[in-house]
């Protein structure tokens, strides 16, 4: 993107502790303190007509809580970068497994089917006037297939402890997780937590 360049110069907060997306960020080159939100991430679901409006909800909350708890400390960055991540599973929004046997049914559940990883971007610039472009939003779509997982295989990567802190239970940057991929539909990024492409575009 044309933009990196400039990017690389302005005070950039990351509003997650996401080793993920810190990562993916940090091999952009970009300089940025990393500002963890603090939003409860607990907005009834049944109120959105689609999972993306969802996900972008909880995006944008996420941007405006760091924004307001930094500008209560007398500070403003020029961009504040938030992102949030689901797995849907026809209807259903599948978030991070409240605890293993949560993990162990959500994999039993993707096991041998297709689902969608949808990860909302929130791009916030705090010093710019709200009727001006303020924020940015976007959310990008990645279709995931799994292969037919043995209940085994499911119990021995929950013992692992990796699929805890993950929407869908699942990482595919872990050697198990990503075993289970037979196939993906979209950027391989957005499956990891932070759509690279569509932000450089962005």
């Amino acid at each position: 993107s044309a933009y990196l360049p400039r990017l690389k110069t302005k005070k950039i907060i990351l509003a997650s502790g996401s080793p993920r997306r810190l990562e993916i960020l940090n091999g952009l080159g970009l300089k940025f303190d990393v500002v963890p939100s603090t939003f409860s991430e607990d907005l009834d679901k049944s109120t959105f007509s689609h999972p993306i409006d969802y996900v972008k909800s909880t995006a944008t909350h996420k941007a405006i809580e760091v924004k307001d708890r930094l500008k209560s400390t007398g500070s403003e960055p020029d961009l504040i970068i938030s992102a949030d991540t689901i797995v849907t599973l026809g209807e259903r929004i599948l978030e991070k497994p409240a605890d293993h046997t949560h993990a162990q049914q959500m994999l039993s559940d993707l096991s041998g089917r297709s689902h969608s990883v949808y990860t909302a971007v929130v791009l916030l610039f705090p010093a710019e006037p709200i009727e001006s472009r303020h924020m940015t939003i976007f959310c990008e779509e990645t279709q995931v297939k799994f292969a037919n997982i043995s209940q085994e295989m499911i119990a021995s990567y929950v013992a692992t402890g990796s699929p805890m802190d993950k929407a869908g239970g699942y990482g595919y940057q872990d050697p198990m997780g990503g075993s289970f991929i037979e196939s993906i539909q979209g950027c391989y990024y957005n499956v990891v937590g932070f759509p690279l492409h569509r932000f450089c575009k962005e």
